[in-house]
């Protein structure tokens, strides 16, 4: 069965003809890679191209990053619950000096700004061969980042704890979190330089990124899995796409873990560096015509 089958008008279903093993490995990498920041996208995008296997799709992308949702939620529970707590208790008694409450509202705050641009670009964010997942418009996304996240680790004072977060500090991690949108760049790549930029430790940065991505990265989720279900995607698919999900909630749940061990004691050099690396590698590959 061929690529084109699967793609409609609204959403790319191709991830189906990859079948179950293939989208378990796919799984793997973007439960590791999405809440590294060094791009799921790119990886989602590179990975099958070097295997010469069809692009799974921006909708299936977006899909998969609410197994990487599911093992932020269990990590940072005790964060999430109290927040969740502090919010609908503070709009009840108009407490607006609770600090969980304060975090709540900014998590609302810096999610307006890629879901309102979300919106405006989803019919060519997630497009049967969108000019924005072109191998060559992602591995030099990457690799720009890269740059960009080296800048931070270099100037950045890496002092501010995640309480110290501002509405400010908000906004501008908000606005941030917009370049996501283009695969390649990463959310969590955008948020955490964001933080880092901002002066929060590398650990704390990554806290902050996380906390503040969390409905941006279940509406994208949830709005493609919502699609699948309008372009009417069979029994079969979505079995196709639970063993991706489960797959790569567990290997999420690894990748956060690890992580956040890796920034207590390290700086990010290991992550810019890997990040350019595989984008100058995407880059060249598609300029030699290693891959189409």
């Amino acid at each position: 069965m061929t690529a084109a089958h699967h793609c409609t008008q609204t959403v790319d279903t191709t991830f189906v003809s990859l079948g179950y093993a293939k989208v378990a490995i796919l799984g793997v990498v973007q439960g590791i890679t999405e809440l590294i920041p060094v791009s799921s996208s790119a990886h989602m995008r590179a990975i099958p191209a070097f295997l010469g296997w069809p692009d799974p799709g921006a909708a299936f992308s977006a899909a998969m990053q609410l197994a990487a949702l599911a093992a932020v939620v269990t990590y940072f529970w005790s964060d999430i619950a109290g927040v969740t707590r502090a919010t609908a208790k503070g709009l009840v008694t108009r407490n607006w000096q609770d600090r969980e409450f304060r975090l709540g509202i900014f998590i609302i705050v810096a999610t307006i700004p890629i879901g309102m641009v979300g919106l405006a670009l989803s019919k060519v964010l997630n497009a049967c061969d969108s000019p924005l997942r072109t191998p060559l418009l992602v591995g030099a996304a990457s690799f720009v980042v890269a740059l960009i996240m080296g800048l931070a680790e270099l100037t950045a004072s890496h002092k501010r704890s995640a309480d110290s977060l501002s509405l400010w500090d908000t906004i501008i991690i908000g606005l941030a979190q917009v370049g996501a949108l283009i695969p390649g760049v990463s959310r969590s790549g955008a948020t955490f330089t964001g933080a880092m930029f901002l002066g929060f430790k590398r650990e704390d940065a990554a806290r902050v990124s996380f906390l503040l991505g969390i409905p941006a990265i279940f509406l994208a989720g949830a709005k493609e899995i919502w699609e699948m279900h309008k372009a009417g995607l069979p029994d079969h698919g979505w079995s196709i796409l639970a063993v991706g999900l489960v797959v790569s909630s567990l290997s999420a749940f690894v990748a956060i873990w690890g992580l956040m061990r890796f920034l207590r004691h390290s700086t990010t050099w290991p992550l810019v560096i890997y990040r350019a690396a595989f984008g100058a590698l995407l880059v060249v590959a598609v300029t030699n015509h290693w891959i189409s």
